[in-house]
C-alpha cells in the first residue's frame, strides 16, 4: 500500500485534534483511502508540552523548514492561523510542488486570489474545507454536489461565538457583557473577542462562499459588516414580540451583474429554521436553481470538528495523488479563466425591511415629526409600538417598515438624530422575512 507523507504546521488545538484522527484512525483511514497516511513531521514553537499524543521520535521540530522543505513529504497541513508567517509558508510549500490543506479563513479571505493562482500555476491542490463552518462540507456542496446549480442566495449562522451570545441573550435575558463573560469562560471566545463579536470572522467565510457559489474574485474589502456589540436585550425582547429571533448572518445573493454580500444582526421569523439554530451552532442555507433550498447544520468550530474536516480534505488530496487526479475540481469551483470581477452591493442599495429603535420623549408631536421624516423619505411604516418604562423621561419608541433602500433610512435616520425630542442614536435592524409580500 502506498505511504502518503504528511507534514503540518503548528499544533495547537485544531492540530492536536488532527494528529490525534490521523494517528488513532489510521487503519481505518487507510482502508478507505486505499493509502497509509503518514504523519511524518509536526513544526511547532512548543514541543514541550504533553498533548495526550505519543508521536514516534523525530516527528516533532520547531523548525518548521523541516516539514516545508521535506522532498519526501506530500501534503502539508497548515494549522498556524493569521496572514503573516502563515502566508510566507503556504507559499513556500506550493512553490516546492506540496499540496496544502488549510483551516485559515482569514488568510485566503485576505490573500485568496494570490494564493489561489500560485496553487493553480504549480499544478497542486489546495484544500479549505475546514476554513468555512467547521464540520459542515459546506465547500464540498457548492464546488461538487452543486456543480450543475445556479446558486442563487446563501444566509447562514457562521460565528459560534455570536451565536452563544444572542442565545444567551434571548433565552437567559443576559446583557452581552455577560454572555460574552461566559463565552469567555467556556472559551468559546477569545480574550480579544473582537473578530468574532463585530463580524469579522463571518465575513471572512462569506468571502470564501461568495466566491466559490457565483464564480466572482474574493473581494474582502468591499462587504458589509456589522456587530453585535451593540445589541441591546431589549431589542431581543421587541423582537420577540413581534414573531423574530435576532441572528447575525452572513447573506449572499446572486443579483447577476452583482452580488449582495453583507454581514449583520438580522431579524428573522420564528419559522426560519436558522432561527432555532442557537448556543454554538452554525447552519448554512443555499438556495440553488434545481434543488431549491439546502440546509447544513453543525458544529462550526472546536477540535475534533474543524479536524475532521481537514482530515475529509487529506483524504481527498490522498485520493488525487493515488489516482494521478490532482486538480480534479477546481480550486475556486471555477475554471479560473472564467472567474469573474463582479462588484459588491454597497449597503446604501440594498431593499430589505427594517426594525427602529428611538428613545424619545413622552410627549405630543413626537411621533408625527419621526414619521413626517420617514415619510418625506419615501418609508413606509408597517407598525408603531410605544412600550416600557421611562428612562430619563424617555422611552423606547420600535417601528417596524415595509420594505426600504438603505440609503434612504440611513440619511431618515441621520435627521431623526438630531431633533430634540429623540434623547439616544436610533438603533437599526435589518430583518429578512420571506413571509412579507412586499
Amino acid at each position: 500500500m502506498k505511504k502518503i507523507n504528511i507534514g503540518m504546521l503548528g499544533c495547537g488545538t485544531v492540530g492536536t485534534g488532527v494528529a490525534r484522527i490521523l494517528i488513532k484512525n489510521k487503519d481505518l483511514i487507510s482502508s478507505r483511502t486505499g493509502a497509509i497516511l503518514n504523519l511524518k513531521r509536526i513544526a511547532d514553537i512548543d514541543i514541550t508540552t504533553d498533548r495526550g499524543i505519543r508521536f514516534d521520535d523525530g516527528v516533532m521540530t520547531s523548525d518548521v523548514y523541516k516539514v516545508v522543505d521535506d522532498p519526501d513529504i506530500d501534503i502539508i497541513l497548515e494549522m498556524i492561523g493569521g496572514e503573516t508567517i502563515a502566508k510566507d509558508l503556504t507559499l513556500r510549500a506550493i512553490n516546492n510542488g506540496k499540496h496544502v490543506v488549510t483551516a485559515n479563513k482569514a488568510l485566503l479571505a485576505g490573500q485568496g486570489n494570490f494564493i489561489f493562482r500560485a496553487a493553480e500555476e504549480k499544478g497542486v491542490d489546495l484544500a479549505f474545507e475546514a476554513s468555512v463552518g467547521g464540520c459542515m462540507p459546506i465547500i464540498k456542496t457548492l464546488r461538487e454536489s452543486l456543480a450543475g446549480n445556479r446558486i442563487e442566495s446563501m444566509t447562514g449562522i457562521l460565528n459560534g461565538t455570536c451565536n452563544y451570545i444572542l442565545s444567551k441573550i434571548t433565552d437567559d435575558g443576559s446583557t452581552f457583557k455577560v454572555a460574552l463573560l461566559e463565552a469567555q469562560k467556556r472559551g468559546y471566545a477569545e480574550a480579544d473577542p473582537t473578530l468574532d463579536i463585530e463580524g469579522f470572522d463571518t465575513a471572512h467565510k462569506l468571502t470564501l462562499l461568495t466566491s466559490l457559489a457565483y464564480g466572482v474574485e474574493i473581494n474582502l474589502d468591499d462587504i458589509y459588516i456589522e456587530g453585535i456589540s451593540k445589541i441591546l436585550p431589549i431589542d431581543i425582547e421587541f423582537a420577540g414580540q413581534f414573531g423574530y429571533r435576532i441572528k447575525l448572518l452572513a447573506i449572499s445573493k446572486n443579483r447577476g451583474d452583482a452580488v449582495e454580500a453583507r454581514v449583520h444582526p438580522t431579524m428573522i421569523t420564528f419559522d426560519n429554521i436558522l432561527s432555532n439554530v442557537n448556543d454554538t451552532l452554525n447552519a448554512i442555507t443555499v438556495s440553488a436553481e434545481a434543488t431549491g433550498d439546502i440546509l447544513l447544520y453543525g458544529h462550526g468550530a472546536g477540535m475534533m470538528p474543524t479536524a475532521s474536516s481537514v482530515i475529509s480534505d487529506t483524504v481527498d488530496i490522498a485520493r488525487n495523488i493515488l489516482s494521478g487526479s490532482t486538480g480534479r475540481i477546481p480550486l475556486l469551483s471555477y475554471q479560473m479563466k472564467n472567474i469573474r470581477k463582479i462588484p459588491v452591493m454597497p449597503i446604501d442599495e440594498i431593499f430589505t425591511h427594517y426594525y427602529i429603535r428611538f428613545f424619545a420623549l413622552d410627549k405630543p408631536g413626537v411621533l408625527s415629526r419621526i414619521s413626517g421624516i420617514l415619510g418625506k423619505y419615501e418609508i413606509s411604516i408597517k407598525s408603531v409600538h410605544q412600550k416600557g418604562r421611562k428612562v430619563n423621561g424617555s422611552v423606547p419608541l420600535v417601528m417596524l417598515t415595509h420594505q426600504a433602500r438603505e440609503a434612504d433610512i440611513t440619511k431618515a435616520l441621520e435627521e431623526i438624530n438630531s431633533l430634540d425630542v429623540v434623547s439616544d442614536r436610533p438603533a437599526l435592524i435589518r430583518i429578512e422575512d420571506e413571509n412579507s409580500q412586499d
